[in-house]
């Protein structure tokens, strides 16, 4: 590009000119005149123009004094001035040509350019930086640097020419040519670099106000998606949890990884962890109603598939285009075991008390909502001592990789983490690579079953008691629990209150079920548990006695003397029933 001559004219002039039968430097024709054969001019009146001014005659002066951008142009290996135009002097004040650039452009040099055109001059390659910072006295403002390569001309004194360094007609004829070929093999005096710096200072303060309202959505919606999850963590008796979030990137838009803990009573609990596909408010939504609808299931003490199965239902119900994921599972410290039923979730990790760490990939089915798929139950040991640990898939996939090798991962971490469940929560999260700029939503919940040594043992224990029924089962339950009772050294007041539930239990259980039965007492270090357990799977309810009736009291006793009470269908069939006794603090 010649940026001295210009070889374009003034668009439309040469066919303005042929239509008007003259060249562009014959005299105008007068408006009114008629044509040469005596013709009436035409209706819609041609009024010819004056001769257009030729760019040939403007110099590289005249044009880039009119640019509204910053120009400089240097000279040779020290990149000595050249020339600036108007803009440049407006922002950064006058300048002297001939001066290095290092001492007459100290602006550049504060701006870390001058590396670059270095970098320019030697290899004839364009190159740009973008949004540079520069302070002024008024305000902050950011400009994109482009320094091109370019040839100066000689002007008639031997030194490099430049736009606006003759003031005679000589400088029309100067040139200063962009060169991106070959400017490496021109004369050192003669390569130069132009500097074209156009001011991005709307476009930054726009895309930073971008950032900073992005910045706001995400922190209100990270706000709105832990408010959906539990604000504090249930404590069962026997279990110690805690469970870790963490959203994914910086964008707007959370996920719906959730998770909970549900105490379901006579020592049983419930743990939960579930992911809605996609992002957004409405994956949160979703979120928030599957928690909800967990926690009123979870109340009915159902096994985990049945619990997963009315999910299943109710999931098509909210969103029948959101996929969730879901796995529930159910610890039983008396049985020493989890069952658990998952609806197309990752696997739960067990570590047993020796530090091997076990999978449980069977039974699954398919993700809530699918419906038709009969989901099923399973069970795997977690007895004191032993750990568990469930999780999302933020947690182990990742591009490019199978999951099952992020699993490994989770598995080889997880069986050499040790401290307490929120520890080992942070230490999987580092272990994993999992930061604040991960790109997807993380949720992990990590379960202790402690084992209970010293004087923590005499604060759990357990006492049962196998029932073969007949007229002298009710008389034994009742001498078994004061034994028991008065061994662990409740007061005079809780032992009686025990041993009367223990009856009543015991005789509900003769009445209206069917053998084998149990009496199991457990107590924690918050409460005593009388449980009674037998084959007939009919669950009692409370209802009101008529003054007349004989029978039928026996649960609203239970209800008015415990703190607590309820039934649920065992795995191999029959039923539970228990009542709790919170303990007086010490």
């Amino acid at each position: 590009m010649n940026l001295t001559r210009w070889s374009a004219r003034l668009p439309g002039t040469q066919r303005r000119t042929a239509a008007a039968g003259r060249t562009p430097d014959a005299a105008p024709a007068a408006p009114n005149a008629p044509t040469a054969g005596g013709a009436v001019p035409a209706a819609r009146a041609e009024h010819p123009e004056a001769p257009a001014c030729a760019v040939d005659a403007l110099s590289v002066h005249d044009v880039l004094s009119q640019v509204p951008a910053l120009i400089a142009i240097t000279y040779g290996a020290a990149h000595r001035i050249a020339y600036v135009n108007e803009a440049y002097t407006e922002v950064f004040g006058p300048r002297r040509t001939g001066e290095p650039a290092r001492e007459g452009l100290p602006e550049l040099d504060e701006l870390g350019l001058l590396p670059l055109m270095d970098q320019v001059h030697r290899s004839g390659k364009p190159r740009t930086v973008k949004a540079r910072k520069v302070t002024l006295p008024d305000r902050d403002r950011y400009f994109t640097f482009t320094c091109t390569p370019v040839h100066t001309g000689a002007g008639h004194d031997g030194t490099p020419g430049a736009p606006g360094a003759q003031s005679t007609h000589s400088a029309a004829h100067s040139t200063t040519h962009s060169a991106p070929h070959g400017t490496q093999d021109a004369p050192e005096a003669k390569r130069g670099v132009l500097v074209f710096a156009a001011d991005v200072t709307d476009q930054v303060q726009a895309a930073e106000r971008l950032r900073e309202s992005e910045r706001r959505l995400h922190a209100t919606a990270v706000t709105l998606q832990r408010s959906l999850l539990p604000q504090e963590l249930e404590q069962p008796d026997d279990l110690r949890v805690a469970a870790t979030y963490q959203p994914g990137g910086t964008d707007a838009a959370v996920g719906g990884d959730w998770y909970d803990v549900i105490t379901l009573g006579a020592g049983r609990t419930a743990l939960v962890i579930g992911d809605v596909m996609g992002r957004g408010v409405r994956a949160a939504a979703v979120m928030g109603q599957l928690r909800t609808a967990v926690r009123a299931y979870a109340r009915l003490d159902l096994p985990p598939h049945e619990v997963i199965q009315l999910l299943d239902g109710l999931a098509s119900e909210i969103d029948a285009t959101q996929i969730a994921t879901c796995v529930y599972a159910v610890h039983d410290p008396s049985e020493g075991r989890l069952s658990y039923a998952t609806a197309g979730h990752l696997p739960i990790l067990v570590r047993d008390p020796e530090g091997q760490v076990h999978r449980t990939d069977e039974p699954t089915g398919p993700p809530l909502g699918t419906g038709g798929w009969v989901h099923t139950s399973g069970s795997i040991p977690l007895g004191p001592g032993s750990m568990a640990v469930l999780y999302t898939d933020g947690l182990v996939e990742r591009r490019g990789e199978d999951i099952d090798v992020g699993i490994d991962s989770l598995m080889s971490a997880f069986a050499g983490a040790t401290g307490t469940p929120q520890v080992i929560c942070d230490r999987l999260l580092r272990a994993l690579g999992v930061t604040s700029e991960h790109d997807d939503d993380v949720a992990v919940l990590v379960l202790q079953y402690p084992d209970h040594t010293g004087a923590d043992a005499e604060l759990f224990r357990n006492a049962s008691l196998e029932l073969l029924g007949g007229i002298e089962a009710a008389p034994r339950a009742r001498a078994f629990a004061t034994g028991v009772l008065s061994s662990w050294r409740f007061p005079a007041e809780l032992r009686d209150l025990g041993v009367l539930a223990a009856s009543e239990l015991v005789a509900n259980s003769l009445q209206h079920g069917t053998p084998p039965m149990k009496l199991r007492l457990r107590r924690t270090d918050r409460r005593l548990i009388i449980e009674v357990t037998d084959g007939d799977d009919h669950l009692p309810r409370r209802r009101r006695a008529e003054p007349a009736d004989e029978a039928g009291r026996g649960i609203s006793i239970i209800a008015t003397i415990a703190s607590s009470w309820g039934s649920r269908r065992t795995p191999g069939g029959g039923k539970a029933v228990w009542c709790e006794f919170a303990l007086p603090r010490a």
